[in-house]
């Protein structure tokens, strides 16, 4: 899938581009060292807890932004990672995933109110999420029920990217059968990832090429690490094992540089055109078909309303009528009564009279 270059593009060079990137996956497959590590600095605490005797206890899914400056290759990107600690702890996750969706949504809602107002405000930030990494734990069998639940309930809003946390756990051998049934059961449940999409037709040879490659590392290993050690010589970011080196920004050993690239400088434009185009205008129409659905209903309620209280007034009026027809009734009756018991008498007096003459 390829887009058209915006208008007002080289203006955005030069004032800098704003993306968001959300962080998904449960405790210990290295999201806080991944995100240190791709913005190359301290940007989320490590997590110490000051009293061990409660270390135990979970406190929940937490949702937070963090806002750091980069610089790429002299275009300033404004980077805002989402980090979702407390996610996958609970045994109960349906809390985790409505907490996300509503956070994801939550940021639509915020773009359609500040479209329908009649003075924008200058200032307003638009907080979308354009991409969620949803890290997959490195079992080397295939997806858990709560992957699978995840990224299935989330794929409508937002463009998910699977990767496999700590993949320097698995072998060469492991990791690429892994990723391959990680796949497989991607397809099988029909989940739409963001998976590079290209037309072979439309777009040039080196697009098609970068994306297919790109395709193909689906779900990215990635090994994270903010302590530097010396190889060769040189300083290296990476993990120190008794058999040798494991070098994050090494391709050979893991997928964390073409990653990177991908979300900070070939694609993150696209990221941010189909989570606009796509995404936030499917949301939009789902959004005001129900108010205009409610809408409807309430009319609708309202003229149901009016015709039982129209009906309510018609039973009065012929209960009235009915109430004037059977005094009338009985008023004729009295009357008839009355006129025969004077014939009556009337024609007593007549025989009387015979008799008496």
């Amino acid at each position: 899938m390829s887009h058209p270059r915006r208008p007002g593009n080289r203006k955005n060079v030069k004032k800098g581009f704003q993306f968001t990137l959300m962080v998904v996956g449960a405790s210990g497959l290295g999201r806080t060292t991944f995100i240190n590590t791709l913005c190359d600095a301290e940007v989320v605490p490590k997590r110490e807890c000051e009293e061990p005797e409660m270390a135990h206890i979970e406190e929940g899914i937490k949702i937070k932004p963090y806002t750091v400056e980069l610089d790429e290759d002299g275009v300033k990107i404004s980077l805002t990672v989402v980090d979702t600690p407390g996610f996958g702890d609970m045994i109960d996750n349906e809390y985790c995933f409505q907490e996300i969706l509503g956070y994801l949504e939550q940021q639509y809602d915020d773009i359609l109110s500040e479209e329908s107002r009649i003075k924008r405000n200058r200032r307003f930030r638009d907080n979308r999420v354009h991409a969620l990494l949803y890290f997959i734990a490195p079992t080397g069998h295939s997806l858990r029920e709560i992957d699978i639940e995840l990224m299935s309930r989330l794929s409508p809003r937002i463009n998910i990217i699977p990767v496999i946390g700590k993949s320097d756990s698995l072998t060469p051998g492991e990791l690429a059968d892994f990723k391959k049934r990680v796949m497989e059961d991607i397809a099988h449940h029909k989940i739409p990832i963001y998976n590079f999409p290209y037309d072979p037709e439309e777009d040039d040879d080196e697009t098609v090429e970068e994306n297919s490659e790109l395709r193909s590392l689906l779900p990215f290993a990635l090994i994270g690490c903010e302590e530097e050690v010396t190889v060769d010589g040189r300083k290296v970011r990476g993990r120190q094992y008794p058999w040798g080196v494991v070098e994050v920004d090494n391709p050979q050993h893991c997928d964390f540089v073409k990653l990177r690239y991908a979300l900070l400088s070939s694609h993150f434009q696209d990221l941010k055109e189909i989570t606009h185009d796509y995404l936030y205008e499917n949301y939009r129409t789902e959004k005001l078909s129900r108010s205009t659905d409610s809408a409807s209903d309430n009319d609708s309620g309202e003229e149901d309303e009016h015709s039982r209280l129209k009906e309510e007034q018609m039973k009065k009026e012929e209960g009235k009528l009915k109430e004037i027809e059977d005094r009338v009734q009985r008023e004729l009756k009295e009357k008839q009564q009355e006129l025969w018991t004077k014939e009556q008498q009337l024609m007593s007096l007549e025989a009387a009279q015979v008799q008496v003459q």
